[in-house]
Parts: structure tokens; C-alpha cells; sequence
């Protein structure tokens, strides 16, 4: 398996033969363990490395956007648990995981504009978006009722 393959399946996880984008979200989910900071550095890192990769791999396809490709949920999870509270437990790592499966499934705006790009910046950008809008969506849940995540 190429480097590329590796990344861009995170480590074979995307060839998983049933909900392979659910598993590439839920794989980062102990990264919640970082902190916030530690967390979105993180991110930061997947989601470069995840385009690279992408890139890469979809030099002669631009267009697609296979399901094997998880990286990318990777990097929006990760992204969606940047925006829990520094003591938040389970009950906020399973809101972050909801909320940015549901917005990487039900794609609305900007996440179904991001999802028509092609190349490795159409893959990338509606998980990283979809994890942005579940990141805010905890910041301000976690603003407006202290303690709930």
C-alpha cells in the first residue's frame, strides 16, 4: 500500500466494507484526550496531509470522490471536537460526532457547494466545513447552557 493509499484510507480503515466514512470519524474520537489546542493542531495536520495524499491519488480523476477516501472525516471530526469545552465527556464527544455526521450526510450549504469542487479541495473542504459548522454549533450550545457538553 502506498503512503498516499495509507493516509488517504487511514491505515485500510476506509476499505472497511460497511459505513467506512462513520469508522474514519469515529477512529479520531480519543483525540478529544488533547484539549482543544492539541486537537485542532491535529486537524490542521490530517487535513494537509489528507490533500496531499488526495491529491495524489485522484491526479487522473479529479472528479471523484470515492468512499474510500475516509482522511477526510477524519480531519472534519477532528475539527468538530475543536469546538467541545475542555472538560467535555462522552455526552460531547458523541454531540460532536452526531453533528458533523449529520452535516457531512445531509450537506447543506455551504458543505453541498464545498462536496460539487473537484479534486483533492472538493474531498477535503465538505468535511472540513461540515466539521466547521458542528465545531460552532457546540461552541455556541456549550455558551448558551454551561455544563451540557
Amino acid at each position: 500500500m502506498s503512503r498516499s493509499m495509507f493516509v488517504a484510507t487511514l491505515g485500510g480503515i476506509g476499505r472497511m466494507p460497511a459505513a467506512p466514512g462513520t469508522w474514519g470519524s469515529a477512529v479520531v474520537l480519543p483525540a478529544l484526550l488533547l484539549g482543544r489546542e492539541g486537537v485542532l493542531v491535529l486537524a490542521l495536520f490530517v487535513a494537509a496531509l489528507g490533500w496531499v495524499a488526495v491529491q495524489e491519488l485522484l491526479r487522473d480523476q479529479p472528479a471523484e470522490d470515492p468512499g474510500w477516501i475516509v482522511v477526510d472525516e477524519a480531519a472534519g471530526m477532528l475539527i468538530a471536537l475543536a469546538g467541545l469545552p475542555a472538560d467535555a465527556g462522552w455526552i460531547g464527544a458523541a454531540a460532536a460526532f452526531l453533528l458533523f455526521r449529520a452535516f457531512d450526510i445531509l450537506k447543506p450549504w455551504p458543505v453541498s457547494w464545498a462536496d460539487r469542487q473537484h479534486g483533492a479541495t472538493g474531498v477535503m473542504l465538505d468535511d472540513i466545513l461540515a466539521g466547521a459548522i458542528a465545531a460552532i454549533l457546540l461552541l455556541l450550545l456549550a455558551r448558551l447552557v454551561p455544563g451540557v457538553l
